[in-house]
């Protein structure tokens, strides 16, 4: 039985409020719909900075959208924390505004890493070398940026496997000495709070995770 990451990040951020200090946060980030809840849910606790290293958007027009539908979406936020205006939204005055942190584009080491694997089913060995080759990169960045922690939105999808993606982050985290938060974003109405929020500031939403496979995978679910 796997644990219940949830309810874990809850006691964790329970010790965090009681602290009263708020923990720089490397929150890696695979697009604006999958973060908006997740930043919405953070920002009160943490002080969020946004990892977008996201390899295996193999196109670069899509690639470059997402970045800019992400930064449009921090802009709203950082707004609204200047303003003190939480209408509409899970937050109070107690939220940070949010800090971006780009990587360049680069497809090719995730065409090179997952070689051999191009044939794999969607949620099989080439996305497990994709979300530790995400990690991995986060991790890197936060020990070498001084953050407290980091984590992932991925757990938001529920298409994706919570308790892999807390596996992975755990262990690359130990390898770079960094504290990884775990997650489980989709619980609790996340998921539905993301769908919510990306209506709410019109959000570009894709139908696929990003790379060429995932793309072909979801245009043969389309014609059928």
């Amino acid at each position: 039985m796997n644990p219940n990451y949830s309810r874990i990040l809850e006691k964790e951020i329970q010790k965090i409020d009681e602290s009263g200090v708020k923990p720089a946060l490397l929150l890696h980030s695979c697009c604006a719909p999958c973060s908006s809840y997740v930043m919405e849910y953070l920002r009160e606790h943490f002080r969020i900075t946004v990892f977008y290293y996201n390899p295996n958007i193999t196109s670069e027009e899509e690639y470059s959208y997402r970045l800019s539908e992400e930064k449009r979406l921090i802009g709203e936020y950082n707004r609204q924390v200047e303003a003190q205006d939480f209408e509409g939204m899970n937050s109070t005055e107690a939220a940070e505004k949010i800090d971006i942190l780009e990587c360049p584009y680069d497809p090719e080491n995730y065409l090179e890493a997952v070689k051999g694997y191009e044939e794999c089913p969607e949620g099989g060995e080439r996305c497990g070398i994709c979300f530790e080759m995400r990690l991995r990169k986060t991790a890197q960045a936060a020990r070498e940026g001084g953050f407290d922690c980091f984590t992932t939105t991925l757990t938001i999808s529920p298409l994706k496997n919570a308790a892999r993606l807390n596996e992975i982050g755990e262990k690359v985290g130990a390898e770079y000495g960094v504290d990884f938060l775990p997650s489980d974003f989709k619980k609790k109405n996340g998921y539905k709070r993301s769908i919510e929020l990306s209506r709410q500031f019109s959000l570009y939403r894709q139908n696929f995770c990003g790379c060429a496979f995932s793309k072909k995978d979801a245009q043969k679910r389309e014609e059928k």
